[in-house]
């Protein structure tokens, strides 16, 4: 059993990183992020202290994105968009499925949902422009 969360300096920024941006970081990210200002930081407790967080709720896993598993500071229900050319995570939180999906999955298959994910694959607008200027020039 796990016990109270003891207060950490390197703990309290770790969660203020991936809380205070939207680009879906790595934990890798996050170590680059607050090694300049936390210098003894290993890369070890930050996966140690994702993972923590994520038992705890306070952060949830978007899965591997190029090799990288991702996280974001937002755990209330949203959609993502992953684009699979550069590995941009987007939010989407106005494409929600909500209760309704969970409960006809119930229904249909006996289950009991508690949560679920839904994650658009494709390209973000970025790559999907370039990708049209490339067929153009050539």
């Amino acid at each position: 059993m796990e016990r109270t969360m003891r207060y950490s300096k390197k703990r309290e920024a770790i969660l203020a990183a991936i809380q205070g941006t939207d680009c879906h970081p790595s934990a890798e990210w996050v170590y680059r992020q607050l090694k300049p200002q936390h210098p003894d930081l290993s890369l070890g407790t930050v996966y140690r202290n994702l993972a923590f967080f994520q038992r705890r709720g306070l952060v949830q896993s978007v899965g591997v994105v190029q090799g990288q598993e991702r996280f974001d500071g937002i755990t209330t229900p949203h959609s993502h968009f992953i684009c699979n050319c550069c590995g941009r995570v987007l939010d989407l939180p106005d494409v929600n499925w909500g209760a309704e999906l969970g409960q006809a999955v119930s229904r249909q298959y006996g289950l009991t949902v508690q949560r679920h994910e839904l994650t658009f694959y494709g390209l973000c607008s970025s790559c999907s422009h370039s990708q049209q200027n490339n067929k153009e020039e050539t």
